[in-house]
């Protein structure tokens, strides 16, 4: 493996190529494989812990401490029991950009996630996965649109401080993708 600037390259077999989007850019090499791992370093700032009570909606329940409190970057762990909501659970084909499978749940699920939220053009960005279940059913995937709580999630929230962290429209991918300064 040799480093070239920023980027990590590594042999590959003779005849394959890469190609690899950087910073909006797009990297053909051939005879390689290129590694380019974004990352920020930051430090641990603020903790809350929070109550979220029945029939409050998780997602804006988040959104709403973000902004009063300021905060720019941060991740949450939380559990509890969600209801009348819908998920992403991955694609409907693996092709790029993906087109969404939703699933409803409806009624009460036990809940168990972690969501980020980092700064976007159009402020504060969630994003938010979690699994949930009943009974023997359990779903996994990405809390969209609303979260209305049965009885009670808790949350702990960890700002991080000092990144230099983003969600950037990507066209290709159709979503917002994190950003990050450096790479590896």
């Amino acid at each position: 493996m040799r480093k070239a600037g920023n980027l990590q390259v590594e042999a590959m077999r003779p005849g394959k190529s890469a190609e690899k989007s950087v910073a909006g850019k797009t990297l053909r090499l051939e005879n390689a494989k290129v590694i380019c791992m974004q990352y920020s370093e930051g430090s641990l700032g603020r903790v809350f812990v929070l109550r979220i009570d029945h029939e409050e909606d998780l997602i804006e329940s988040l959104q709403k401490l973000v902004a009063e409190k300021k905060i720019e970057a941060c991740t949450a762990l939380f559990m509890g029991a969600l209801r009348d909501g819908r998920a992403v659970t991955g694609p409907k084909a693996a092709e790029v950009p993906p087109t969404p499978s939703y699933e409803a749940y409806e009624s009460a699920w036990e809940v168990f996630g972690m969501a980020t939220i980092y700064p976007s053009e159009e402020g504060p960005k969630l994003h938010i996965h979690s699994g949930l279940g009943r009974g023997r059913q359990s779903l996994l995937g990405c809390i969209r649109e609303k979260a209305r709580v049965y009885l009670i999630v808790e949350a702990v929230l960890f700002e991080i401080c000092g990144l230099n962290a983003k969600r950037e429209w990507d066209e290709k991918m159709q979503l917002h993708l994190l950003s990050l300064k450096n790479m590896l």
